[in-house]
């Protein structure tokens, strides 16, 4: 299988043409305006960065860097060298590390193995699904996987479905400081399925509720036992949850129901979860799989199916389009356990990723510790995020992986990847237009005094919290907007 690695040189192409350090980048108090280029050309004279700030009515701290995308110019900065949370941009940086550890072809491969002799259809032993750490696996693959099985002449399994997660860590949650409850914190480990979340669906029927736990995707929707949803008579909290004897064990309050509704919610066995939606789809193929799905411990047995995931390119693209967690920190956990040896934390495999980025592309401040961006004590200056936008290439692999934003009335382009929080905001990537300087940047706007001050249940949905998402957001096209106003036009 072909490699695709960027090289260092690749990383590289333009920084030669700046040695200046993040020491020497130093904060201005405004923000510097680019020396006029070529003789009778007419440019817009943009207002001051600090103007649109103080227009935006965002509290909290704001930096950015803006770079010649070829050369590695600094052309505009504001507070270059400030460490604020980078959000979900850090799925930038993961994708580049998973690249270069992976390569672009890379397949993730789910497998089914019998420990035992196969005689007329039976297997004399366990039947073992065995996951590669696939984050995009869903309960229609894991159709396929069952009907390759019968179509493999299989009827029966003598002995236990047993599951295999130790390709990845099993780690019980992404972030601790998140509420319990919430879809984008789920479990990971080697077996992943639905991103590891189970779809909770209610409906009012008389003065009581029909209640479903499922694990539906494209085609089908199978119901799952191992998550269980109890309503409870009371206001407050909306949600509980305990897990106990091997049971995802939910309660929700019955006066948040309403009519009917539906609402993801994470897995926290996702291996379990998987063999029994595995067991489930067996069934319905005819295949007499029997008893509690267990746990294996090692790999032995003859392979008698091997799925393979779509390439990793298709599949690092949705993860920056959708911004999926799960899918951020199982491909950077992979690249960890590809180039070195295996970790057994995310902060750990964040830290070999961290001496990556600091070794093959020369970066300075950024010191992650996951893969997603999910944790708010990873940090990030603007000028070492806009320096591995301009280091990845503007024909470089990640740049057709950003998701394309219009402006409004602009002859110029934007791709990018964002970054939100709970008053957290953070941009980065390319701006290109049909003549001029292609730019390479990076804005971060963060308040973390207000996010600090939040409970974990208030982590949801904040007051407050959408209207400065929004001032934010503002505050990031309108800068946009005035670099390709000055450097494009």
């Amino acid at each position: 299988m072909a490699r695709v690695r960027l090289t260092r040189r690749q990383m590289l192409a333009g920084l030669a043409a700046t040695t200046a350090s993040m020491a020497e980048a130093g904060a201005p108090a405004r923000s510097l305006r680019p020396a006029p280029r070529g003789e009778g050309t007419v440019r817009v004279a943009p207002a001051p960065a600090d103007a649109l700030i103080r227009r935006s009515g965002l509290n909290g701290d704001v930096a950015y860097v803006v770079l010649n995308a070829e050369t590695g110019e600094t052309l505009e900065e504001y507070n270059p060298a400030l460490p604020l949370p980078p959000a979900s941009t850090a799925k930038a940086l993961t994708s580049l590390y998973a690249m270069d550890a992976l390569g672009l072809e890379y397949r993730f491969e789910t497998k089914l193995l019998a420990t035992g002799e196969i005689r007329d259809g039976r297997i004399e032993g366990d039947l073992i699904l065995a996951g590669g750490g696939d984050p995009v696996l869903d309960t229609d693959g894991l159709m396929e996987m069952a009907s390759a099985l019968k179509a493999a002449g299989i009827r029966e399994v003598g002995g236990y479905l047993r599951v295999w997660t130790d390709a990845l860590p099993n780690l019980y949650q992404i972030d601790d400081k998140q509420p319990a409850y919430v879809g984008y914190n789920p479990a990971i480990c080697g077996l992943n399925l639905n991103f590891n979340r189970v779809r909770f669906g209610w409906e009012r029927q008389g003065t009581d509720y029909l209640v479903n736990m499922d694990a539906r995707s494209g085609r089908y929707q199978p119901g799952v036992e191992m998550a269980r949803m109890e309503i409870v008579d009371r206001s407050t909290p909306v949600y509980t949850y305990d897990g106990v004897a091997g049971i995802d064990a939910w309660t929700v309050a019955r006066r948040a129901l309403g009519t009917s509704g539906a609402r993801w919610l994470p897995v926290r066995r996702p291996g379990l979860y998987a063999g029994e939606v595995f067991q489930v789809l067996a069934r319905s193929q005819g295949i007499v799989c029997n008893g509690p799905v267990k746990t294996a411990d090692t790999l032995d047995g003859k392979v008698l199916h091997t799925r393979q995931s779509e390439s990793l390119a298709p599949i690092l693209k949705d993860m920056l389009k959708y911004s999926n967690n799960m899918t951020a920190e199982v491909v950077g956990l992979s690249a960890s356990q590809k180039v070195g040896e295996p970790v057994a934390s995310l902060p750990e495999s964040a830290s070999r990723m961290n001496d990556w980025l600091a070794r093959e592309m020369s970066l300075t401040g950024i010191a992650l510790e996951d893969h997603s961006g999910l944790g708010d004590d990873s940090r990030v200056t603007a000028m070492g995020m806009a320096r591995a936008m301009q280091a990845s290439g503007l024909d470089g692999p990640l740049r057709p992986l950003l998701k394309d934003f219009r402006l409004e009335e602009t002859t110029f382009g934007v791709v990018a990847k964002t970054g939100t929080l709970n008053f957290v905001s953070a941009l980065t990537g390319f701006v290109t237009g049909p003549k001029g300087t292609p730019l390479a940047f990076a804005i971060l706007c963060a308040d973390l005094p207000r996010r600090d001050s939040l409970t974990v249940a208030e982590r949801e949905k904040p007051e407050g919290g959408s209207r400065w998402n929004g001032a934010a957001k503002w505050l990031q096209r309108a800068l946009i907007d005035r670099w390709g106003k000055s450097h494009l036009l």
